[in-house]
């Protein structure tokens, strides 16, 4: 049951964060090099999430 909760947590944290980054994606006046620092920013969050609810059982 602890897992499940936990799957479904990072599920919705991680559904969270693309969609916020795609969103940024969607004005004409941002190009891509410009929002590449927050899929850099989101894809070290969601690695960061996943180690830590997963493998550090410290």
């Amino acid at each position: 049951m602890n897992k499940i909760t936990t799957i479904v947590g990072l599920s919705f944290a991680i559904f969270f964060l693309v969609g916020l980054a795609t969103t940024l994606t969607r004005s004409m006046m941002i190009g891509f090099l410009d929002v590449l620092p927050v899929y850099i920013l989101m894809g070290i969050a969601i690695v960061m999430m996943v180690y830590e609810a997963f493998f550090d059982k410290n």
